[in-house]
């Protein structure tokens, strides 16, 4: 299997290790700290991979994430099951948030073993949407949203023959789940797993750490070489997703330098610290850049090419007109450009620090709850939630 995609977006920053320079084969696992095993399924997109995680259970192992549903992943998880867990079988299946890489095989993974789907509400409220259509599917109000932001019709149409991609890559959701909550403890084999859950990716995004092993699972919140995508979507065309991934970096910051952080793509790497600086910094220079574009009007379709300078195909242009769009909120809701008969070419041009001014202000979308959200201690998640096993 091809080690790492060469991307255009995003690069490592300085200051992150990567103990193992290299994935685990497919259908083999690596294991990474006691009682936590690595394993990799493919991607049929530009980015090629999404990594899942085995955690010892009692009477077998815990599956964090699935992969999609399409055959290539299924033949591998085959291949382990034959394997590496012929006498380890799935006795929970935990995914931390809907989007198809993460949710794809769940429901299978539950019936083939007879156990249950752990994730958070909104995550499961949302597989189901999307797998409805109404809110992962090209039905006319999505492409409403496109075409009003100025997507051309040939693109359009390359949207509308998409069809319902999610249910595509997610051939069943499952019918029931037990919820995971912010501040939920949950006891898998000998370690205790703290829940919180951050916004911004996806609605209720869990993460999960240990405090006596570190190790922390992020998901897909904070990547080593891409920039997690922060989407506008038809479902919530007034949305501020980025103002709530900006905050959410805030809970990872109190965790230690030197903790192996278990991301969902790329490698496993210590640095969180300087790539939580990095993807703030990154943000920071698209709102610069989105803030320069907008001296004359613009749809978010003309921002793209500002924001992505590469050519992009039908799947990527979803994501990147959400992406344009999260900007655009993100400056409209913290007053910029200012609408006041004051506002002149030369305050336009004062190149702002978007994301301080941010931090200073309670102009934004968030709901007070959110932005009140207590950082993660060392010492594990606060939260008030139940202890669950």
């Amino acid at each position: 299997m091809k080690t790492e995609p060469q991307l255009p977006v995003g690069a490592a920053p300085s200051g992150l290790v990567h103990p193992w320079p290299e994935p685990p084969e497919g259908g083999t696992t690596i294991l990474v700290a006691p009682g936590i095993r690595w394993l990799r399924m493919p991607l049929p997109f530009a980015l090629n991979h999404i990594n899942l995680w085995l955690l010892d259970d009692e009477r077998g192992v815990t599956a964090v994430d699935t992969g999609t549903g399409l055959p290539p992943t299924r033949e591998l998880w085959e291949t382990l099951f034959a394997g590496e867990l012929a006498d380890r079988p799935i006795v929970r299946v935990l995914v931390t948030h809907f989007h198809p890489d993460h949710m794809g095989n769940a429901d299978w993974l539950s019936r083939r073993f007879g156990v249950e789907l752990w994730c958070p509400q909104a995550e499961w409220l949302m597989a189901q949407l999307a797998w409805q259509g109404s809110g992962g599917g090209d039905s006319d109000k999505r492409l409403a949203h496109y075409r009003r932001h100025g997507v051309p019709e040939a693109q359009i149409e390359a949207l509308r023959e998409r069809g319902n991609h999610y249910r595509q890559l997610v051939p069943t959701v499952a019918p029931e789940f037990r919820a995971v909550r912010e501040g939920d403890v949950l006891t898998i084999g000998a370690r205790q797993w703290h829940a919180f859950t951050v916004l911004g990716h996806a609605p209720e995004h869990a993460c999960l750490f240990s405090p006596s092993g570190q190790c922390p699972d992020l998901g897909d919140q904070v990547l080593p070489k891409i920039t997690p995508n922060v989407s506008v979507w038809p479902d919530q065309p007034r949305g501020n997703p980025l103002r709530l991934y900006l905050d959410s970096l805030a809970r990872f910051r109190p965790l230690p330098e030197d903790t192996l952080i278990l991301p969902s793509h790329g490698l496993p790497f210590r640095g969180l610290h300087p790539r939580l600086e990095y993807l703030r910094h990154h943000h920071e220079e698209r709102l610069a850049e989105a803030l320069d574009a907008i001296a004359e009007p613009r749809t978010a379709f003309d921002l793209v090419p500002v924001l992505f300078r590469r050519k992009l195909d039908t799947h990527q242009l979803g994501f990147a007109i959400g992406e344009a769009l999260a900007h655009l909120h993100y400056l409209e809701a913290e007053g910029w450009p200012p609408v006041s008969s004051a506002a002149t070419a030369s305050t336009a041009s004062r190149k702002p620090d978007p994301v301080a001014r941010g931090r200073r202000t309670n102009r934004t979308c968030a709901r007070p709850r959110d932005r009140q959200a207590p950082a993660v201690p060392g010492g594990g998640v606060p939260g008030g939630g139940s202890a669950m096993g």
